[in-house]
């Protein structure tokens, strides 16, 4: 099935590609709720700019889009952008993994940084922890492909994810929508706003996502996989003048739902070390404590200063927390247990200027991050009778300084300019230690007691700096298509190991460098006649990647992380909209990419040098091909409208980790979907069926190996969602 779902995207991505002469010559009428690229607006460059318009590959989705997709978090980002991982982090519920064109979070550890970086009304999230937000009450999502570090800055070597919130209605209005499904899937969510004077207006939106597990915990008894969150935004808008507006804006999310202890892929031995028949269910011993909490503080105000110039300014404050179990081995007794907690946070400010003349636009500020993140975990070895206990902390204090302009050669030609300093100050803390017992340790809450070997126990400071330009070329064809060429830079910032084991690898204590994208794109994107479409080509070099490495060690494997050398990744994209009738219009995307190790220095603690073993390892999370086809077909039905939406996604073979594991690692595999909304002729109310992985494929999203006796052969899979059937109703006031 996998072959013929590849075969129908990739016709059906050619044939649209092929068929744009002939069918400008006759198109039907479009169907008003799917926009063509001209219509779609923007914000890749920090300003309004209609989408056929940008030099950057972009797939903007609107709250229309999701909400007949039937989208529920940001991971279905996946399904509809080509070359993008988008995934809940393994041993997790709501930590977030991204990757865009194979550059991405290797590690979703406290300190290490992100390489997609994620936005919330243009507020960075630097932590991944708490950063898989359900969607709702939002206005678009936009997905940035390829490096942005001339405006967005550290850690988007492999893109940004920007998610959009919707801005207050002049009048009083409100939502509510309700949706139960399988699992006992109950959902309510009710937004609203209120003008309490012709300049002043508040509102907020509230979600409560209840779901009980797909699977079980065979030894506990308690459901796993499960959903227990909720959620609620607030704001407050004021617009004294046309030309100012500002904005008060605060969330918080508390996520309850059990720990997701995965799945043992390989038998060990001794009670509950079988392989459930279940993928969803688990024999882990640790218990199912699990608690995550994130909120945010946010204000904006932008001033039309004159006929050109803008001035906008973004404050915020985040911080989160999470107190978890992840049981590494998944059976009953206390090996590889790991009790765990996470805090952090943020203060960001962002000032721009932004111009627009009738031949040069742009924008230039400054930013300013002082962030802080720190976790502890224990990991309880009771075969052994020890337990290692691990914590730390990472300071940052980031500046930037960055400009982009557009001018415009001639009425056809434009040239496009972007550069951005960045200076990184970090003080890491680590502390690791063995004691005795196989109990927690005293970093999280166990009995005091001495270490029986201290193996790391420093604090040292970094700084790290780096110039990320940017350069485009783009030419209107005609006033429909727009091409362009690029080179843009991007870099990841360096940081401090907080597993790092000075006995093993005394160099940990200096941290490890950063990492930095050069990205060569060329594109074509526009209209013609019915077919709205963006395409791209792209060629990546990716230098002193930092890769976590499991080494072979005495008495168990060495982890810790190092810059393992460079890669080459190049590709092609090709995604858009089709009107097809009056009635029935397509949208799809297809992603190829091309990756390879040049070069991968593992360090041999044995022979205490490093050694280029690039043969023997691939990128993560980089499949070759991935794809999305979906059909929109909208009809009157009972004096209202009927809105039918098929769609398929298609996802090729991948590794979960840079060392291929043939029982981890996923094949190929195609989710098939299916939504229905009827909408009343008073557009009041509507009702919703959505199907989801109609045809109950199991597939991995993430993975722990740790193979051999000592660890019991614990080879651990995370398995997407299953088959599920969810209706909905949803009513306006």
């Amino acid at each position: 099935m996998n072959r013929l779902v590849k075969t129908v995207l990739l016709a059906g991505a050619a044939w649209s590609a092929l068929s744009v002469t002939a069918i400008a010559q006759e198109a039907p009428a479009q169907d008003p709720a799917v926009t063509s690229l001209d219509e779609i607006i923007v914000t890749a460059r920090r300003r309004d700019e209609q989408l056929k318009d940008v030099p950057v590959a972009v797939t903007a989705l609107s709250s229309e889009r999701l909400a007949e997709t039937g989208a529920t978090d940001i991971t279905t980002l996946q399904q509809q952008t080509p070359n993008a991982t988008v995934q809940v982090a393994r041993g997790s519920n709501s930590t977030l993994i991204s990757f865009i064109r194979g550059v991405g979070q290797q590690d979703p550890l406290w300190g290490f940084e992100p390489g997609v970086g994620l936005y919330v009304d243009d507020v960075y999230v630097a932590r991944p922890q708490a950063a898989v937000l359900d969607i709702f009450d939002i206005e678009r999502i936009e997905v940035l492909r390829g490096p942005q570090g001339s405006l967005y800055g550290r850690n988007t070597v492999g893109g940004a994810i920007k998610y959009v919130t919707s801005r207050l209605s002049q009048d009083a209005e409100a939502t509510i929508r309700g949706a139960y499904g399988s699992y006992n899937q109950v959902d309510l969510i009710a937004s609203g706003s209120v003008p309490l004077s012709d300049s002043f207006r508040i509102g907020g939106a509230f979600a409560s996502l209840t779901r009980d597990g797909y699977g079980e915990n065979l030894n506990t008894g308690a459901e796993h996989y499960d959903k227990d969150v909720t959620a609620f935004r607030a704001s407050a808008e004021f617009t004294p003048r046309d030309e100012v507006f500002f904005r008060l804006a605060y969330d918080r999310t508390q996520d309850d739902s059990n720990p997701r202890h995965g799945h043992r892929e390989v038998a060990g031995v001794g009670p509950g070390a079988g392989s459930p028949d279940s993928v969803y269910d688990t024999y882990a011993g640790i218990g199912d404590e699990n608690s995550v909490e994130s909120e945010g503080l946010s204000f904006t105000g932008q001033v039309d200063v004159s006929e050109h110039w803008t001035f906008k300014a973004i404050t915020a404050w985040r911080e989160g927390r999470t107190d978890t179990v992840i049981d590494f081995d998944n059976t009953p007794a206390p090996t590889l247990d790991i009790p765990a907690y996470y805090a952090d946070d943020q203060f960001t400010t962002e000032l721009q200027f932004q111009f627009n003349y009738d031949r040069i636009q742009g924008v230039f500020g400054v930013f300013y991050l002082d962030a802080s993140a720190e976790g502890a975990f224990d990991t309880v070895l009771g075969n052994l009778g020890i337990v290692i206990g691990t914590g730390g902390v990472v300071e940052t204090e980031s500046v930037a300084l960055f400009a982009d302009v557009n001018l415009d050669l001639t009425e056809r030609l434009h040239l496009g300019l972007g550069i951005r300093y960045t200076e990184d100050s970090k003080t890491g803390t680590v502390f690791r230690a063995n004691y005795a017992g196989a109990t927690r340790s005293p970093l999280l809450g166990g009995t005091p007691r001495a270490p029986t070997l201290l193996r790391t126990d420093y604090t040292n400071d970094r700084t790290f700096d780096d110039i990320s330009p940017r350069v485009a070329l783009s030419y209107d064809f005609s006033d429909a298509i727009t091409g362009y060429a690029s080179w843009s830079s991007g870099f990841k910032s360096g940081g401090f190991d907080m597993r790092g084991d000075a006995i093993l690898t005394p160099d940990t204590v200096n941290g490890y460098q950063p990492e930095t994208v050069d990205s060569y794109e060329i594109g074509l994107k526009g209209r013609a006649g019915p077919l709205s479409f963006s395409s791209s080509v792209f060629y990546n070099q990716y230098e002193d990647q930092q890769v976590t490495t499991q080494v072979p060690a005495v008495g168990g494997i060495a982890s810790f992380v190092d810059n393992v050398g460079q890669s080459t990744l190049y590709g092609a994209e090709f995604e858009g909209s089709l009107f097809l009738s009056d009635n029935l219009s397509a949208n799809f995307a297809v992603g190829y990419l091309n990756s390879e190790f040049d070069e991968f220095l593992r360090y041999n603690l044995t022979t205490m040098a490093y050694e280029d073993i690039s043969d023997l390892v691939v990128l993560q999370n980089a499949p070759e091909w991935t794809g999305y086809f979906g059909l929109t077909w909208r009809s009157d039905v009972a004096g209202g409208e009927l809105v039918v939406t098929p769609s398929v996604s298609y996802r090729g073979d991948f590794s979960m980790f840079e060392f291929p594991n043939p029982i981890l690692d996923q094949e190929a595999y195609a989710l098939v979907d299916l939504s229905l909304i009827w909408t009343a002729p008073s557009e009041r109310w509507s009702l919703g069926l959505f199907g989801k992985n109609l045809t109950d494929e199991e597939y991995r999203v993430g993975g722990y190996n740790f193979p051999g006796a000592l660890f019991n052969d614990s080879v651990i899979g995370y398995y997407g969602p299953p088959q599920t059937v969810t209706a909905s109703i949803q009513i306006k006031f």
